[in-house]
């Protein structure tokens, strides 16, 4: 996604906002100087809590010296085994280099935790190499001969040994990895083969007939970053009326905008399992959009996925199952694209971790390869977006990546063979911001829009595409069919939308977008980013797009972040509490408010892309997040909760004594874990957490509060995913525990509802909470060292994400997946499985094609021009199609296409329809369960459905020769191979509300797909032969209720 900025005092442009931003080169930089080169650091156990494991230590980079030109000479006299004779004759620059290892300290100065390394005042030690000195016993043998000759032979050796096992590791045979190596798919499917979109591609179809050969490479092109008001912008057709599309971040509200709402963010989202508030959530995000005259939404995101739950921007997503962010994506997107506005389906594919997601951001110039296994991909990464389709996105953005070591945008099985063929997705394909690696391969292998138009380096003007994709297709190396592909995909989607029906952008209309993402100023720069170009004009309009009185925008984001919270302890009903308490001490009642996450701290925005952890935690930090229009922190809210006078203290920091909670009736203590997205790095958090402990000493300030205080402790966790609570949970003065996630704008005024039990705590958990990271497995860890060239990351547990390992593996989790507790108590009976259809193994064949895709003419034209028009006024740094000469346009022969080019690929048979063959939707069974609320207040519960697969299931293996003893003769026979399944996996649920003794049947349905597993040797989905087992209950270990199919 785009750069981050930083203050540009030199630009010369004046301004009277605040900060004017600048994008930074090639790395994405924590901090500019600092290029992330993982040889250059090293690890301080000795700063880690004792009590913490080690995953917990804290990783600092070695101080790198200034590079003085003395230095050669300053070591050239260290071959002499005489050292006496060394030192009589060293140097001054020597002096002060040996020094240098005495010049520095580490202290902690900064209030996010941030280490820091400061010089001590310089002293020379010339007093360390007085000559002839005597030395007596260890010092004697210290300096003799032999020790030197010891050390260097001991190094030598240690040095032989790390070059093995670096080479062995390096080295590694594919083959044993077990992992699917990249798979060629050609050509790209093309768009408008199904019913759905038929009417808008016949649309297309006649404009797209209309466009030159320069319009055709415009509008597949970005201008280049900071070139238009939006994040990411397209060229226009101008002679055929087709605008420049607006792109605009992202998954919890418009980044960079004014006017707008920061909604709660996606773990959040996911954590109330709410269809209809997913969708009001969507629909209101996409609002905004429109209102803004936004016409690609950047989310929502559904990879990360959760696999490492470490993962830098885990957060942006719903949770660690497929099912959960297929439904609560496919919600989202049916409510953005409800007002015109197309989504996005993000991002695609495998992006799980940070670190080395992309070359050069993490001082290597590979991005790193997530290798995974055919049937991990389908059944786990791959589902979310199949419902992603299935709800009719528009867009697809391709992930930053390489994906079994393809890059996951020119990945031509990934994106023509899944995507477009066995999905059938009738949308665009766009890239991250820059995850565009290659021009002619990417085009090849599906993609259809690059962004933000710059090819591999930011900010530079200088695009993949542009003038060399128009060069591509004259001279044929990229065919006239891919590039009028490419354009009609995007023209169709543009249809599908009724985005023809908007106003005109402006100069020919009053048309969006309404804002510019780089000024708060009504009159601003038009092309930002170019160092010379003095044009300007009206870019900011100032539209409020947060909604008023009853549709305000602010009470779906409050809703979201109430339902959003998970109760997960609550003894002794210490929850809700009351508006009028009355202290036992008879005097007013006294409350304690501890931690730095409770208050507001140096504002909401202090932060450039929520970059830092200071005060209240409402989102996590990058190109996903928003500029809060407002925020209310807890504590804003709990000074207007109670209806009485109280006494109440409140101390905004992480370090607190004892006395400070010995006098308090109750204690509300707060505490958080952050992360984002890998540019920024804060508090020892470079984009992906070190650990699953809450941060800036929140456990140890959770520790003090329960021990001291005077009454029960309720401890509030705002977090971007599981957090380990081991040394605080099971303390006899932690009464109750919330975890909060990322609550958004409304994040105070959500808690108190759920506090005071205005609203029913019914959150539940969308992951698993582990007792210690190594509980989810060997596979769900973060790669935070290059482990090759091209770091290599092995899902081979792909199949077993989150609650599905700890099943597998019998580990006992502190919280399950699911799990969250009410302030009503509800019971599960009478469960009944009725099937709908009979049993077969396989989904009906594919239907065929009625439609057929637009054709245009199949050879490049010649009778255009490809140049500058006459008098043209060239913006510097902006992306043109146009051509400075035709060189190189010549038809050739050329013979770099990728592997498998020339091999056209038979359409899948799970193919033939938005998200998959039709077939695979069909409902199966249907289960039935009665739902009792026997608690004494209304409130909410998620009745949630697993699948248990049939056992012993087995496919036809390889042929094998098998000797038959009696008759000692050979035949060849076909061995079984044994399908192993998770223990059980989620496949439906549904939110359900009652008041007290009130009682509902709950219907819930099983399709093909969901009682179907991918099989690797038939290439389709396969429901096995046997028993069904079904069960029905409040979690993934809460299942009280068991049926069979």
């Amino acid at each position: 996604m785009p750069l981050p900025f930083r203050d540009n005092s030199s630009s010369g442009r004046k301004s009277s906002q605040q900060q004017r931003y600048t994008p930074l080169h090639e790395s994405i930089p924590e901090e500019v100087q600092d290029d992330r080169r993982y040889s250059e650091t090293f690890t301080l156990s000795d700063l880690s809590d004792p009590d913490l494991d080690e995953d917990s230590r804290i990783k600092l980079r070695r101080v790198d010296n200034a590079k003085r030109s003395n230095e050669a000479s300053a070591y050239a006299n260290r071959r002499s085994t005489d050292v006496e004779a060394y030192l009589d004759s060293i140097t001054e620059a020597e002096q002060e280099l040996l020094a240098a290892a005495r010049q520095y300290e580490l202290t902690d100065d900064s209030d996010d935790g941030d280490y820091t390394v400061k010089k001590k005042g310089h002293h020379r030690r010339t007093s360390s190499f007085r000559r002839h000195t005597p030395r007596t016993g260890w010092r004697a043998y210290y300096y003799s001969r032999w020790l030197w000759r010891t050390l260097v032979v001991i190094f030598v050796a240690l040095g032989m040994m790390v070059w093995a096992f670096l080479n062995l590791a390096w080295s590694e045979d594919e083959f044993e990895r077990d992992i699917t190596p990249a798979e060629s798919w050609f050509p790209t499917p093309k768009g408008g083969a199904l019913e759905e979109w038929a009417e808008d591609y016949r649309k297309a179809e006649a404009l797209v007939s209309q466009m030159t050969l320069i319009e055709k490479i415009n509008i597949t092109t970005g201008i280049g970053w900071q070139m238009g008001l939006c994040v990411g912008n397209t060229g226009s057709a101008d002679l055929v009326k087709f605008p420049s599309l607006c792109l605009q971040d992202g998954p919890l509200g418009l980044r960079y905008a004014d006017l707008i709402s920061a909604f709660p963010a996606g773990i959040t989202t996911g954590a109330t399992w709410n269809r209809d508030l997913i969708r009001q959530r969507g629909a209101a995000l996409g609002e905004e959009a429109r209102l803004k005259g936004v016409n690609v939404l950047l989310g929502p995101s559904m990879g990360s996925l959760g696999m490492m739950p470490a993962g830098g921007r885990n957060w942006e997503s719903f949770g660690s199952d497929p099912v959960l962010q297929g439904v609560t994506a496919a919600e989202t997107i049916r409510g953005i694209q409800s007002n015109g506005v197309m989504a996005t389906a993000k991002h695609y594919i495998l992006n799980e971790q940070e670190h080395f997601r992309q070359a050069n951001e993490w001082g290597i110039p590979s991005a790193m390869s997530s290798n995974v296994g055919d049937r991990a991909l389908h059944e786990v990464f791959a589902w979310p977006f199949a419902e992603s389709i299935r709800a009719d996105v528009a867009s697809v953005m391709c992930a930053y990546q390489m994906v079994n070591n393809s890059h996951a945008c020119e990945n031509s099985k990934l994106l023509n063979g899944i995507l477009k063929d066995e999905m059938g997705f009738q949308g665009f394909v766009q890239s991250d911001w820059l995850a565009q690696r290659s021009g002619i391969n990417s085009a090849l292998g599906g993609l259809d829009m690059s962004m933000p138009g710059d090819g591999l380096h930011w900010a530079d003007g200088r695009s993949l595409w542009g003038p060399e994709l128009t060069r591509a297709v004259l001279n044929t190396s990229v065919p006239m069919d891919r590039l009028n592909d490419m354009v009609t995909r995007i023209v169709a989607s543009w249809y599908h939308l009724g985005q023809d029906l908007w106003p005109r952008p402006a100069p020919d209309g009053d048309g969006g977008p309404t804002f510019s993402s780089w000024t708060n100023d009504e009159v601003g720069w038009l092309h930002q980013g170019s160092p010379d170009d003095e044009a300007y004009g009206i870019v900011n309009r100032f539209i409020n797009a947060q909604g008023e009185g009853e549709n305000a925008h602010s009470i779906i984001a409050r809703k979201v972040a109430a339902e959003g919270i998970v109760m997960v302890k609550n003894n002794q009903n210490t929850l809700p509490l009351s508006r009028r308490p009355v202290s036992p001490s008879g005097g007013p009642y006294r409350v304690g408010v501890y931690g730095d996450d409770a208050g507001p701290a140096g504002g909401p925005n202090a932060c450039p892309d929520r970059g830092c952890n200071q005060g209240t935690l409402a989102m996590g930090w990058g190109s996903g997040t928003v500029e809060f229009p407002y925020l209310i922190s807890p504590i804003d809210a709990l000074n207007t909760a109670w209806a009485t006078e109280i006494d109440m203290h409140s101390y905004m920091r992480n370090a607190v004594m004892p006395a400070d909670a010995a006098d308090r009736d109750l204690c509300l203590v707060f505490a958080n874990a952050d992360s984002g997205e890998g540019y920024i790095s804060s508090g020892g958090i470079n984009g992906d957490r070190s650990n699953l402990f809450l941060q800036k000493g929140g456990d140890s300030l959770i520790k003090t509060v329960a021990n001291n205080c005077g009454g029960p402790t309720v401890v509030v966790v705002h977090a971007v995913g599981p957090v380990v609570v081991e040394s605080w949970i099971d303390l006899p003065g932690v009464a109750a525990v919330l975890f909060a996630h990322l609550p958004g704008q409304e994040s105070g005024n959500a808690l108190v509802d759920v506090l005071f039990g205005e609203v029913d705590a019914s959150g539940r958990l969308p992951y698993t909470v582990g007792k210690r990271l190594a509980d989810y497995g060997p596979g769900a860890q973060v790669l935070y060292e290059p482990n090759a060239p091209v770091p290599q990351v092995d899902f081979t547990d792909g199949l077993y994400i989150d609650h599905r390992y700890f099943d597998r593996h019998n580990i006992t989790p502190r919280f399950e997946f699911g799990f969250g507790l009410s302030y009503a108590t509800f019971e599960l009976a009478e469960l009944q499985v009725n099937a709908l259809q009979s049993k077969s193994r396989l989904p009906a064949s594919r239907p065929p094609a009625m439609i057929s895709p637009p054709e245009y003419d199949p050879e490049p034209p010649r009778n255009e021009s490809f140049f500058f028009p006459p008098g043209f006024n060239v913006v510097s740094k902006y992306i043109y199609p146009y051509l400075p000469s035709l060189d190189g346009t010549a038809p050739a022969n050329y013979t770099h296409y990728p592997i498998g080019y020339d091999k056209p690929q038979t359409p899948s048979q799970a193919g033939g329809g938005l998200g998959g063959n039709p077939s695979l939707f069909e409902e199966m069974a249907n289960v039935e369960v009665q739902v009792r609320n026997t608690g004494p207040r209304s409130g909410q519960t998620v009745v949630q459905m697993y699948v248990s697969f049939p056992e012993e299931v087995t496919e036809e293996g390889d042929w094998v020769e098998v000797h038959d003893r009696s008759s000692s003769k050979t035949k060849i026979e076909r061995v079984p191979e044994k399908i192993d399944f998770p223990v059980r996996v989620l496949r439906n649920f549904t939110k359900v509300a009652l008041e007290p003794g009130e009682a509902q049947t709950v219907s819930m349905s099983l399709s093909r797909k969901d009682l179907s597993y991918w099989s690797v040797r038939q290439q389709n989905w396969v429901m096995p032969d046997g028993d069904f087992e079904i069960w029905v209950g409040q979690s993934s270990r809460d299942l009280p209720l068991r049926g069979y199919y």
